[in-house]
This record gives C-alpha cells, sequence and structure tokens, in this order.
C-alpha cells in the first residue's frame, strides 16, 4: 500500500470517529434539563407521583426529558414558584388553584367555603366543560398551562388546647393561620375570625409559639407537616374540598411538538389520578389514627357552618362569577 493511500484510509478514519463524536454530542446537546417545584414533604403522594410523572416523561420521550423535581419549598415558597414559572427559574409547578388564582381570579371559585360536597363532586369537576374553560382563561391571561387537577383533600380547621371549634361561633376572634392567598378568606372572614397568611414552611412554628391559635389543612397534610403535634383539637369542617394543578411554564409548552404535549399532559393527568386515590384512602383512615395519638376529633354540624358563611358572603362579594359557582353546584 502507498504512502498515499495509507494517509487517505488514516484521514478517512479519523474523520468518522469525528462524525461519530459529533453524533454524540449532538445526543447529549439534544436533552432538556427541567425544573419541577412543589411545596410538599418528600414523604406525600405529591413528590412521589412528581417523581413517577418525571421518570415517566423521561421514559416515553426517549431520555429528551430529564426533570428534577424540587420539594418541600426548596425552590421558594407558593407565591416564589408561581412567579418561576413566568421568571424561567422553574418548568413545572404543583401548585394550589388558589395561587393560580391571584393570576386568573376566576379560577378560585372553587374555594368559595362549601362549593363541593365531596371528594368525588371535585373530580367530576376535574372533568367538566366549567373546568375546561375556567383553565382555559388562566392560561390565555398567564401564558402558562394546565395540564392536571389533583385531588388535594377536604380542609378541617385545627386548633390548640384552649380553642376548640365546634360550632360557627367558635370561629370568632380566632386566630387562624391560613395560605397567603386571598381564596382562602372567606371561610374564617365571614365567621369573624382573624386570618393570619404565613408561608407554608414556617406553619409548624408559628402554631408551637401561640403566633396563631389555628390552622386550616386536609388530613394527610396535618399528618405529613406534624400540625397534630402542636395542635390538641381538629374538627371536622370540610369548608373547602381543595385541589392542586400541575401547571407547565408558557416557555416550556411552546416548545414541546404536538407529540410531546400528549405525552406531558397523559403523563400529569395519571400522576394526579394515582396521587387523588392515595390522598382520599389517608383521609379515610387518618380520623381514627389521630384518636388514638390523643386528638380531640370534633364531628361538627357542617350545614350550620355552611349557612352562617352564606349569610355573611356571597360568591360575588368576593370576586367570583355568579354563573361559575351555580354551574359548579349543579355537577352531579
Amino acid at each position: 500500500m502507498n504512502i498515499n493511500k495509507r494517509f487517505a484510509i488514516k484521514t478517512l478514519a479519523a474523520c468518522a470517529i469525528a462524525v461519530s463524536a459529533a453524533g454524540t454530542l449532538g445526543i447529549a446537546n439534544a436533552q432538556t434539563k427541567l425544573k419541577w417545584a412543589h411545596v410538599y414533604e418528600t414523604s406525600e403522594p405529591f413528590h412521589k407521583y412528581s417523581l413517577w410523572a418525571a421518570d415517566e416523561i423521561k421514559k416515553r420521550t426517549n431520555g429528551k426529558y430529564e426533570i428534577q423535581v424540587f420539594p418541600a419549598s426548596s425552590l421558594g415558597k407558593e407565591s416564589d414558584i408561581n412567579q418561576g414559572l413566568t421568571l424561567g427559574t422553574v418548568d413545572i409547578v404543583l401548585t394550589g388553584a388558589s395561587f393560580a388564582g391571584n393570576t386568573y381570579k376566576p379560577l378560585a371559585v372553587t374555594y368559595f367555603p362549601f362549593i363541593f360536597r365531596d371528594s368525588d363532586h371535585l373530580l367530576k369537576y376535574a372533568q367538566s366543560d366549567v373546568f375546561k374553560e375556567l383553565a382555559k382563561g388562566y392560561d390565555e391571561k398567564s401564558g402558562n398551562h394546565v395540564t392536571a387537577l389533583t385531588y388535594y383533600g377536604a380542609r378541617h380547621v385545627t386548633s390548640s388546647a384552649a380553642r376548640p371549634v365546634t360550632k360557627p361561633e367558635d370561629m370568632k376572634g380566632l386566630k387562624i393561620r391560613v395560605p397567603d392567598a386571598p381564596a382562602y378568606l372567606a371561610f374564617p372572614k365571614s365567621l369573624g375570625a382573624n386570618a393570619t397568611p404565613i408561608a407554608f414552611a414556617e406553619v409548624y412554628l408559628a402554631l408551637q409559639n401561640g403566633t396563631v391559635d389555628a390552622q386550616e389543612n386536609p388530613l394527610p397534610t396535618i399528618e405529613a407537616k406534624k400540625f397534630f403535634e402542636v395542635q390538641k383539637n381538629i374538627s371536622l369542617t370540610g369548608h373547602i374540598i381543595d385541589s392542586l394543578l400541575t401547571v407547565t411554564s408558557g416557555q416550556l409548552w411552546a416548545k414541546l411538538s404536538a407529540d410531546e404535549k400528549k405525552v406531558f399532559g397523559d403523563v400529569m393527568q395519571e400522576a394526579a389520578e394515582k396521587t387523588g386515590r392515595e390522598i382520599i384512602a389517608s383521609e379515610a383512615r387518618l380520623t381514627e389514627e389521630f384518636k388514638k395519638k390523643g386528638n380531640n376529633i370534633i364531628a361538627v354540624d357542617k350545614n350550620a357552618f355552611r349557612e352562617a358563611v352564606l349569610k355573611a358572603t356571597k360568591p360575588t362579594d368576593q370576586g367570583y362569577r355568579q354563573q361559575d359557582y351555580d354551574r359548579i353546584l349543579a355537577i352531579k
């Protein structure tokens, strides 16, 4: 073999290696890393199924999307991560519809007290035209995109040993922590309580040191955040049947192909359904478990609370549209 031929073969081999390396680099560069944030503990189903969804999206997109989940307010409190969608610091959030309602008020109508009868009513709402219309309104106003609604639980009032809540009148003057979103104010304010917005990560300490007398959350959250340790009384008011939204940033959603949008939407819906089933199961067992821990479980007359609220306020007073409220009430 002459020198020129050997040189040509070596050159071709070198080119092949370079092309192969460039191809590998291209694949590596094609992978997109995303941030998914929420404020819930790693022990909760919300985190468990966020991780599941991240893994499933990676599988179904052949490794193109690598999603890192940031739990327990590690990327900021709930208002921060919602702002992060617009700022580009997060790509996906699991957030209360109440916080999304700060951007598009009609979406928060579901926080008007006693609008839902139970978990089944809320899950039917999640499949309804009224939810689709409200979610679309949020999408258009925010530029972000709602992909799923997750059942969060029935919110109940917990209070210190000195302030049991057995009837609506017991709420008068009660210093109660609420999330830092206006949607949560109708219930305590209509009953004369002193509502105090406190970030989720700071609630345990606020209850422990007496900054507030009470808080309200679903039973699984009361367990996960260990509020039962610093609150003797758990009053089963069920005043709000709460939900979380999975929201992707507008920037991310715009970049996804039609097939990728289907993958993200399908997986997030599946994660929401799995989470909801687990929350409903835990709600069923926790009342007895809290009794065993020494908490005072108070079965209240919900109708008395509902009537007291409706006597003091109506949806339009809170900035909601009456037709949305009426349509949700009518869901069977």
